[in-house]
């Protein structure tokens, strides 16, 4: 057992067509996209890491305890978060023994057989950490001393990783609220690392997020504006959007749980922000908000250039004794049905036409690829689609995205790949699996007569790295 373990090792040809000659064209495909540079535009890394550039603590918080992909599959087999060591709502920690907490981890890798967390683990085990065996009871001791041994090393501090992942730019996703200090001391540092942050205004757009009324005025001091009033409140905006414009954001990003827009009066638009304000919103009436401000949003961003990214449909926080317990992000956001086509016209009907717009959807429901999102990019100049994300960004999911929205979309209404991680080391993995289901989309297109094979290495660049860096002006 043990020595069939240490000889585990990826396959080159993982990912790609069974079909030989297929196969053989999608590698050699993959040959010239390998090691593009990674353009990393909508994530959740901590600018916190490469701002201090101080060694990651263990193992297990590299790879257990922050990346919710990992750890909600164990809890659905009965695996208790305070095993792993996910922090309560109030910052406390159960287990803080590192290697308790990655033994555990081992005990129970199987579990995660045949998922993309699977084969993230597996190339970041290999590939950055040089470790060829299978995580298990009986390795993990090994595997935790070997990568904590790495983790002591200046090599394996976040800079340097950054810099030997190819990644030539990763932008974070900071609130409205956050004074960015750790871009700040990161511009300090003279370090050339091109880490840029994210609008993200949930906490000062959402009626229903806690304690919407007191983040309303903070948002007006620190943009020095009284946002309690509309014209004040939408100032701010502007203000804290040209603050992190100077920090590098190139975009603004917005988790509804709809894609419903609306283009109200400003009569009903004060009203409805008067009511957020004093917390006697109804449900409709702060979705009606929320619809609202994207079309402001919208707005803005004709005005500041920031390209607006919309990611409605998950179903938050699933779980309230999980949320009362753990808080947010803690794995129980679950997709629901989304409506892209009626959801998003009063918006389009206001500026979706204007020159220089840029919307980039996402989508967690796949029905409507084809149906909806297809059609809606593959017609406005203003819209464009994001890839195959979270629940989806899986070999079959990215498979599935190509397949659905290629003949209606095309290649240049979709924007390459994000990885959409708080997970550091699962980057390149991430990127590695996204190109390796391109050049087998590509080559399978070549080998039906569909693509000419002289357009699909230009594709296979586009995919890879050329249309991120245009869509979100990098």
């Amino acid at each position: 057992m043990a020595k069939d373990v240490t000889r585990a090792k990826l396959d080159e040809n993982r990912l790609f067509p069974l079909e030989p000659a297929a196969r053989a064209f999608a590698a050699d495909l993959y040959g010239t996209v390998r090691d593009l540079p990674i353009v990393s535009p909508h994530g959740h890394t901590d600018p916190r890491w490469f701002a201090e550039n101080e060694a990651f603590p263990d193992p297990a918080q590299l790879f257990v305890t922050p990346d919710h992909y990992v750890f909600r599959m164990l809890f659905s087999q009965g695996v208790s978060l305070d095993a792993l060591g996910v922090p309560h709502a109030d910052g406390t920690r159960v287990e803080t023994d590192g290697r308790k907490i990655w033994r555990v981890f081992a005990e129970n890798f199987h579990l995660l057989r045949g998922t993309p967390s699977r084969m993230w683990l597996d190339h970041s085990f290999q590939e950055v950490f040089g470790l060829e065996g299978r995580l298990s009871a009986e390795t993990a001791d090994h595997f935790y001393d070997h990568i904590a041994d790495c983790l002591a090393r200046p090599e394996y501090r976040p800079r340097a990783l950054f810099e030997r992942f190819g990644i030539e730019a990763i932008a974070t996703t900071e609130s409205p609220l956050d004074d960015l200090r750790w871009h700040r001391m990161i511009r300090e540092s003279g370090w050339s690392g091109k880490v840029v942050t994210a609008y993200r205004p949930d906490p000062v757009v959402d009626p229903e997020f806690e304690g919407f009324a007191a983040n309303v005025a903070l948002l007006g001091e620190l943009a020095g504006t009284d946002a309690t009033t509309w014209d004040g409140y939408l100032e701010a905006h502007r203000i804290r959007r040209a603050f992190f414009k100077g920090f590098g954001a190139t975009s603004s990003d917005h988790g509804h749980a709809s894609a419903r827009t609306e283009n109200l009066p400003r009569s009903e638009a004060v009203a409805l922000f008067e009511k957020a304000l004093k917390g006697s919103c109804t449900a409709e009436e702060a979705d009606a908000f929320r619809g609202h401000m994207l079309t402001e949003m919208a707005r803005m961003s004709l005005d500041d250039g920031l390209v607006l990214q919309i990611h409605p449909g998950a179903r938050r926080n699933h779980s309230a004794p999980m949320l009362a317990e753990f808080g947010r992000d803690k794995g129980f956001d679950i997709p629901g049905r989304t409506d892209y086509v009626a959801a998003l016209k009063p918006l389009l009907d206001a500026v979706g036409l204007e020159p220089g717009l840029s919307i980039i959807l996402f989508t967690l429901d796949e029905t409507v690829y084809a149906r909806e999102l297809a059609p809606l990019a593959g017609v406005y100049p203003s819209l464009k689609l994001g890839p195959a994300w979270w629940f989806n960004d899986s070999p079959e999911g990215m498979r599935r995205f190509r397949e659905a929205t290629t003949e209606t979309a095309g290649f240049y209404n979709t924007v390459g790949f994000n990885d959409d991680t708080r997970a550091f080391c699962s980057i390149p993995a991430r990127h590695d699996v996204a190109r390796r289901v391109d050049c087998a989309f590509l080559a399978t297109l070549v080998g039906t007569g569909r693509l000419a094979e002289d357009e699909a290495f230009e594709v296979a660049q586009d995919l890879a790295y050329r249309l991120v860096k245009q869509a979100y002006k990098l």
